[in-house]
């Protein structure tokens, strides 16, 4: 249920500065551009990698009677609604180019008119078989579910670990193993799982679908934990994989499934009958007002973010294009400048955002102060905010364009480390979602401080201008040539200036690859790589599967800097 309308004039749209004559200028063209070819290279790269295997592959799938993952989870969809994928990159320039996506498609999915996260093996890449990162990616998604307590469809077609990969895919905490834990944990916290077999489902594989709460398998799949071969070599005796594990040997004999299907189709339809018999969602533990569209067009959050770092831009300017009406309360709005604080309401729901100011500031009484470094009073004023929307249960959304905390004799003196040590305990102690946004840079401790990948943010995404790393590519690439040629002049007495301006461009070029936000993509660092103008229908989203966990802990930080 929505909540009434707020009165009329409780918030006022902000007063954008960009206008026609902005969108003229070169730098915001520049910007523009720069942004969306980003993006055309980003999403020439997902044109491939949604072909998985290749057409051959595709074509022996389709030979088999059986649809690609891609073409079962368009069928699964409710018409006229949207795929979210996530993890589409991962694996990108790992294992040979031979795992695109990781053999593995997840993503958000409305059936039957209600959100469900959808994990789809791939056949069409080595056979479904678990990479590493497949096993990785699996996780993480479930992760998702979990947190959201959304419930999950799996469309399971796998051969099982990838056997020259094992040392990597099996033991350790996450991998392999902790996908089936996953599954009972989420069936424990009464997180609602369908399964359907519709291929192979081979060994150690072949829990996940029967630790779900229903099952269902196409003739002609298999679901064994030794296929024919191992039975062989083990029994002396050959066996079919239908003799062995045929959907009528269990729907009929070993009772292990709860329904046979002839084909794709029928399963889908059956899985879109059984999506619908699931109880309503209860009720967000979020406030929800009345919707809003912004006033402020979305087609500017192309050519805000300036191409180059060391250039202001006003975060508020973002935020007012994202947020219901471009309204929004700032929060101490006076006071630690650098980071903006404020309250408002994205396509209706109530959130908090905690939002890297790249503007040049100064405070009453202080010295100018860097857009995107996070000062003392600044980290002070964000945990104080944390605190507030964990109090009162509003989610909370960080936007990343941050360079890290303020260093030197003056920040340690204000007790920058106490401060920032405040900053982190309130994000990692935080009960609401958390939803993350990297704009632009996100280096250091700030990324840590702005609820970065360790800090369990329900959602991390990043737009195609962000920079993702320890440092940035100078910075590291001048640390470590200062090391080196140190290192040099102690053991020669001299310092060869070639070698290390040679060095210093070979530090330098692999940080700038390894701050590309496809980089970290493909290591699953983000779940996707968003179009900004995008932003707003993603956070939407993304609140609304949260909404789904309506039970929320008890808010506790423990000890706390003061």
């Amino acid at each position: 249920m929505l909540n009434p309308k707020p009165e009329a004039g409780v918030h006022e749209p902000f007063a954008t500065g960009i206008d026609e004559a902005t969108r003229n200028e070169e730098a915001y063209k520049t910007n523009r551009r720069l942004t969306l070819e980003k993006l055309v290279e980003i999403r020439a790269k997902e044109k491939v990698i949604v072909l998985g295997g290749g057409p051959k592959r595709i074509e022996a799938q389709h030979r088999k009677g059986r649809l690609t993952a891609r073409e079962r989870i368009a069928q699964l969809l409710d018409p006229g609604t949207r795929f979210f994928e996530l993890g589409v990159h991962a694996a990108a320039g790992m294992y040979d180019g031979k795992a695109p996506a990781a053999g593995v498609v997840t993503g958000l999915a409305r059936v039957d008119g209600r959100l469900f996260m959808v994990i789809a093996n791939d056949a069409t890449v080595a056979s479904g078989a678990f990479f590493p990162m497949t096993a990785k990616k699996v996780i993480r998604n479930q992760t998702i579910a979990l947190d959201c307590h959304l419930p999950t469809i799996y469309l399971v077609d796998s051969a099982g670990v990838n056997l020259p990969l094992q040392d990597e895919v099996f033991p350790d905490q996450d991998d392999f193993g902790r996908v089936f834990r996953n599954n009972a944990v989420m069936s424990a916290q009464g997180v609602p799982q369908i399964a359907a077999i519709m291929g192979m489902c081979v060994a150690g594989g072949a829990y996940l679908p029967i630790m779900c709460d229903k099952v269902l398998m196409t003739e002609g799949s298999g679901l064994f934990l030794a296929g024919p071969d191992l039975v062989a070599k083990a029994m002396g005796r050959k066996f079919d994989s239908e003799e062995i594990g045929g959907a009528t040997l269990h729907a009929a004999i070993s009772g292990t499934i709860d329904f046979k299907e002839p084909d794709d189709p029928t399963c889908i339809q059956r899985i879109r009958t059984l999506a619908g018999t699931l109880a309503p969602p209860p009720a967000p533990p979020f406030r929800r007002d009345e919707p809003k569209p912004p006033v402020h067009p979305a087609e500017d959050l192309a050519a805000i973010v300036p191409s180059d770092p060391l250039q202001q831009y006003d975060v508020r300017e973002v935020i007012s294009r994202l947020v219901d009406d471009s309204a929004f309360t700032e929060y101490r709005a006076e006071y630690g400048k650098t980071l903006s604080c404020c309250f408002a309401r994205i396509d209706g729901w109530s959130v908090g955002i905690v939002a890297n100011q790249k503007l040049h500031v100064r405070d009453p009484g202080r010295p100018w102060e860097m857009g995107g470094v996070i000062y003392s009073h600044s980290a002070d004023k964000a945990a104080r905010f944390i605190l507030d929307c964990n109090q009162n249960r509003i989610p909370l959304i960080f936007m990343h364009d941050v360079n890290g905390f303020m260093v030197g004799p003056d920040s340690e003196k204000a007790g920058i480390i106490r401060s920032g040590a405040k900053m982190v305990n309130a994000v990692s102690n935080s009960i609401v979602p958390k939803i993350t946004v990297i704009l632009g840079g996100s280096f250091g401790a700030g990324h840590y401080a702005m609820c970065g990948k360790a800090y369990d943010p329900h959602f991390i995404v990043a737009w195609p201008t962000a920079r993702y790393a320890v440092m940035g590519a100078e910075q590291a690439a001048g640390t470590i040539s200062q090391v080196r040629a140190a290192a040099q002049k102690r053991k020669t007495g001299e310092v060869d200036e070639a070698e290390i301006e040679a060095f210093y461009e070979q530090v330098r070029a692999k940080y700038v690859r390894e701050t590309d936000p496809l980089y970290g993509a493909s290591r699953l660092w983000l779940d996707a790589i968003i179009d900004p103008r995008e932003t707003r229908h993603f956070l939407s989203l993304a609140l609304e599967s949260a909404a789904h966990k309506t039970e929320l802990d008890p808010f506790r930080i423990g000890v706390f800097q003061t």
